[in-house]
């Protein structure tokens, strides 16, 4: 793939964003374009526009969004389905009209039904109901993956979907208050470590089932479907949609005790069944990466040790 290609990489300073600018500059690319949020809103059409009009970018990566976890989305829906839904629309719109050669627009596995079967196809995408704990940012993802596929209809827009399941790793968000299940449970671990508690507890019963993919393999897959020949892609996933995880998921009990190991804490685990689980289970179906030739590399434990080696330097500083 051509290095001096210029990649507009939006969300370059979040958790999936971060991951990708590390992973492009080891791989030489020389045109990075990138803005913080104080420079570029992406909520403002006008501001958008202006931007691309100014670089012209030939590539664009769209990972910024507001994200957390079931007591953000619960407590703030509309602030997730208003901003989500202005990102998109903006960029999307604004890469049809300037022409880019491939848009690659990152969703969630937040967007299938709550009672899909498992492990979850691409094609279950709207065929029941949504986990009401995160519907809001679910429906603002599937409008930008309907808004792709109707920009490629119209205008033939070569745009790509992916849909992530539950990521990890350096440069994650650990507040308690708006933090995923994997990084709240290594800063409660790591609190009651350092206090010397001899508890931790954990919201929900602990028997839902995750699957987890760390942001460096996800990193991983972008660059591998950025370089990939649109024909091959276009057989394998007709509706642009690629799911990207490990094919494997565990409890949510089990991942707790693997984050007590790593921590290396004997705290008791307390489960909190008064509040919620959400999904049973959310495991993807990974076939169509499969036979594209890509798979996870990084294992759970591994990353959950690198990530929590992250997370205790950066307290240090």
């Amino acid at each position: 793939m051509d290095k001096k290609i210029k990649i507009f990489l939006a969300g370059h300073r979040g958790l999936v964003g971060s991951a990708l600018l590390r992973r492009l500059q080891q791989e030489g690319f020389e045109h990075m374009v990138l803005r913080p949020q104080e420079e570029l809103d992406l909520t403002v059409q006008a501001e958008v526009n202006r931007f691309f009009d100014q670089e012209r970018p030939d590539c664009v990566i769209l990972a910024a969004a507001k994200v957390g976890g079931i007591l953000a989305n619960s407590t703030f829906p509309a602030d997730f389905i208003r901003d989500n839904l202005l990102i998109q629309t903006n960029v999307i719109d604004a890469s049809h009209h300037h022409k880019v050669r491939k848009l690659i627009f990152l969703g969630s596995s937040c967007i299938y039904p709550k009672l899909a079967p498992q492990p979850i196809k691409e094609e279950s995408l709207l065929t029941g109901l949504l986990e009401p704990t995160n519907e809001a940012y679910a429906i603002a993802k599937i409008a930008g993956i309907k808004m792709c596929q109707a920009y490629h209809q119209q205008h033939g827009l070569n745009a790509l979907c992916l849909m992530p399941t539950n990521l990890y790793g350096p440069g994650d968000h650990f507040d308690l208050k708006g933090s995923h299940v994997l990084p709240a449970l290594i800063r409660k671990f790591h609190e009651a470590k350092i206090s010397g508690s001899k508890q931790v507890e954990i919201w929900g019963t602990g028997t839902p089932r995750r699957e987890f993919l760390h942001v460096d393999d996800l990193a991983d897959a972008c660059l591998f479907l950025l370089a990939h020949p649109a024909n091959s892609l276009q057989s394998i996933a007709p509706d642009g949609i690629l799911n990207i995880g490990t094919g494997e998921d565990l409890e949510i009990r089990e991942l707790a005790l693997m984050v007590r190991m790593v921590v290396e804490t004997d705290c008791e685990l307390v489960f909190d069944s008064t509040k919620p689980d959400g999904t049973a289970r959310k495991l993807l179906d990974v076939g169509r990466m499969a036979r594209l030739g890509w798979k996870a590399r990084i294992p759970l434990l591994e990353g959950i040790r690198k990530t929590y080696q992250w997370f205790c330097q950066q307290s240090r500083e």
